[in-house]
């Protein structure tokens, strides 16, 4: 018997995250501090005096350099810290995808929040991230994650197709139509007044 293995033309890749942080000690994360979410929250006054006060992270993420191909897997870990600006809680600055058709998965490892999501025609849809929860986001919806604990980091597992590709600029210039603002303890969704249509 033969114990001869043909040469596989991708190398597998193992990446270490822990379960408590998100965090990957062999690789480094991208942080977004609270100054690159210029233009993303409601309440432009409660955000400037925000950054003056401490620039802290908001949220960091992971990309794993997989080859922007069909065939491929993106994958990593997303960390969305807790905090707000005036009434609205942490967040992702989100995306639609370059491939409007790509679809993404999340995994909630910790923490709690909400996945908003909006397709170009404004169907908006919401869902709850609790540990141990996946949400699918469909093709065509821009997301972004909201983290709604006062007190714990939201840490999300994802997943989406390699030649997805990331459209932040639509969100930079319009916006999400809708926001997520704390109300005497309870998320509660609402128009957003700095939406472009």
């Amino acid at each position: 018997m033969s114990t001869e293995t043909s040469t596989p033309t991708t190398r597998s890749v193992a990446t270490q995250f822990d379960l408590t942080t998100g965090l990957a000690a062999d690789t480094a994360s991208l942080l977004r501090p609270l100054s690159a979410m210029a233009g993303m929250y409601a309440d432009s006054v409660a955000f400037d005096a925000a950054v003056a006060a401490d620039d802290v992270i908001s949220y960091e993420f992971y990309d794993m350099g997989v080859p922007y191909l069909e065939t491929e897997i993106a994958y990593g870990t997303s960390i969305t810290y807790p905090g707000r600006v005036g009434d609205e809680y942490f967040m992702t600055k989100g995306h639609f995808h370059t491939r409007l058709e790509a679809a993404e998965i999340y995994f909630c490892l910790s923490g709690e929040g909400l996945m908003l999501m909006e397709s170009p025609e404004g169907d908006v849809q919401v869902e709850e991230f609790r540990a141990g929860r996946a949400v699918y986001v469909p093709g065509r919806y821009a997301h972004r994650s909201i983290n709604t604990s006062s007190t714990e980091p939201l840490i999300t597992f994802f997943a989406f197709p390699g030649d997805a590709g990331h459209d932040y600029g639509t969100i930079e210039t319009k916006g999400f139509r809708k926001i997520v603002v704390d109300r005497e303890g309870v998320p509660t969704l609402l128009d957003n007044p700095r939406w472009q249509s």
